[in-house]
């Protein structure tokens, strides 16, 4: 529930990938360590370093709250993603209900706007941090990953990373699978 990268200044109508490259190109850039992944929405593309649901099967939390049961370990994955994601816009929602001068739009100059977002991100990170308790929410403990030099730098697709999807999809299921019948 906390935040490892802000890039604030893109307009709301910028692509998500745009937005993404623009991110590993800057000379401070959002760094992902190799073997590791954030979860994304089908707004970007399956690729090393960024996990995305499998298009054309069910997603929504919504699908699942009635009972049923994913039929594949696609759907299986598809779940478990969308529950991850939806921590995610937790965060987002909580940053939000914190900070009243984010939820609406400004007349603030755009450099004045970024720093204003980079604060609230920060004093909310602090807050999760070093209060035994989060006004707005119990602290969920949480680390953060050193960073070790290896980093993923482009966004490429490749069979590797669509196997690895795949493959995880397939023990996560199998796990589940057994899980029930036990």
């Amino acid at each position: 529930m906390q935040f490892i990268y802000v890039l604030p200044g893109w307009e709301s109508s910028a692509h998500d990938n745009r937005v993404l490259r623009d991110a590993l190109s800057r000379k401070n850039p959002l760094k992902i360590p190799q073997g590791n992944y954030y979860l994304c929405d089908a707004g970007y593309m399956n690729c090393d370093g960024f996990l995305t649901s499998f298009r054309g099967q069910r997603y929504h939390l919504s699908v699942w709250k009635n009972g049923a049961h994913p039929l594949s370990a696609q759907e299986y994955f598809n779940m478990k993603h969308s529950q991850a994601r939806n921590v995610i816009a937790r965060c987002f929602g909580l940053l939000k209900m914190r900070w009243g001068i984010l939820r609406n739009t400004t007349w603030y100059r755009r450099k004045t706007v970024c720093r204003i977002i980079l604060a609230c991100a920060l004093v909310h990170n602090f807050i999760r941090t070093y209060m035994s308790t989060d006004p707005m929410e119990y602290l969920v403990e949480d680390y953060m990953q050193e960073d070790n030099g290896d980093n993923i730098e482009v966004m490429e697709t490749s069979t590797a990373w669509s196997s690895f999807r795949f493959e995880l999809a397939t023990e996560m299921y199998t796990t589940w699978l057994h899980s029930r019948a036990n």
